[in-house]
């Protein structure tokens, strides 16, 4: 299988290239407007950067997985479609729910298939949550509490014209796909947020709180903030708790880690030494096409949490509630 990258600007695209490397994928190109970061992304991957993401298109590739900001993801995904590669983006999705739409329009009327990153779903401890749901353990779901913080990354990141918005369209979506999943079929109806910008001098929010309720009676929360220190000894965390009838349940997907110790940079941090999500998400991508089955997270996915981010920035504007109209 032949896969070529749209974009590099996303720094999960390493990850993914290591796990398709694994499956013995070939990479066949990266199309990249900014020449440097393209160049050097293609010499890493042993490949050949393209500015002209068309000629990559007509290539013999089978698929595209798409990293650049979010503000092309529209425009590459539609693209892709037409030329009749099957699609993984990186989330959100798109910075619109028109964008996602048309994304979502454009496989479906082409016949390839639009897969959205969530690669939190193929971690063993979300997956042994949504077990116990399925499995009726925890009783009825009244309420779930997630966070998603992390440290502010900077860069186009932080740059609303490239990104869509900060911390809370670049976190949200991760959390709110989760709770749809253990939940299957439940949507979110109402949104309340609190959004600012309380930790860095930049010119996107970096924190906010979300409430919101699903029509199946729950009512859950959220943390999206880039509310870790340069200090901290990782990243973030993404943690899911669930509070049932019968019981409850927590989940954090970064506690498989190892604490180090180093002299040279004076600092302790948390080396991940357990799950591969990132490696789960492309396997589950190439098997889809392989073995011509729909794909794991579709692109409806991704535009529900696309939904639910942007309803959260409008109720942080009006200072109200906000309804999601579908």
């Amino acid at each position: 299988m032949k896969i070529g990258l749209l974009g590099v600007a996303h720094m999960h695209v390493y990850a993914y290239v290591h796990g398709l490397r694994k499956l013995g994928v070939e990479i066949a190109g990266v199309a990249e407007a900014e020449e440097t970061r393209g160049r050097q992304a293609a010499n890493d991957f042993g490949t050949f950067w393209e500015r002209d993401y068309e000629k990559l298109l007509a290539s013999d590739i089978d698929a595209v997985i798409i990293c650049s900001e979010n503000a092309y993801h529209r425009e590459l995904a539609v693209a892709a479609a037409q030329a009749g590669k099957h699609i993984l983006s990186e989330k959100p999705l798109s910075q619109t729910v028109e964008g996602a739409l048309d994304m979502v329009a454009a496989a479906r009327k082409h016949g390839v298939k639009l897969m959205t990153a969530f690669p939190c779903r193929f971690h063993p401890a979300s997956a042994a949550m949504k077990r116990d749901v399925e499995k009726g353990i925890l009783g009825s779901i009244r309420a779930i509490q997630g966070t998603n913080r992390g440290s502010m990354p900077g860069g186009w990141f932080v740059d609303r014209a490239k990104s869509g918005g900060g911390a809370v369209i670049d976190h949200t979506v991760h959390v709110v796909d989760l709770m749809r999943w253990i939940m299957p079929g439940a949507e979110v109806t109402e949104v309340y947020a609190e959004i600012g910008t309380r930790f860095h001098d930049i010119q996107a929010d970096d924190c906010g709180m979300l409430v919101f309720s699903f029509d199946n009676g729950v009512i859950a929360s959220l943390d999206p903030s880039w509310s870790r220190t340069k200090s901290f000894p990782t990243w973030g965390d993404v943690t899911l708790e669930i509070v049932g009838s019968a019981g409850m349940s927590k989940v954090d997907l970064f506690k498989q880690n190892i604490v180090v110790h180093k002299d040279e940079t004076m600092k302790t941090s948390w080396v991940n030494w357990g799950s591969d999500m990132d490696s789960g998400l492309v396997a589950s991508f190439v098997d889809s096409i392989r073995n011509d089955k729909p794909v794991a997270i579709t692109g409806e996915d991704g535009l529900e949490a696309v939904r639910v981010a942007l309803a959260a920035y409008e109720s942080a504007a009006t200072r109200q509630p906000v309804k999601i109209v579908r």
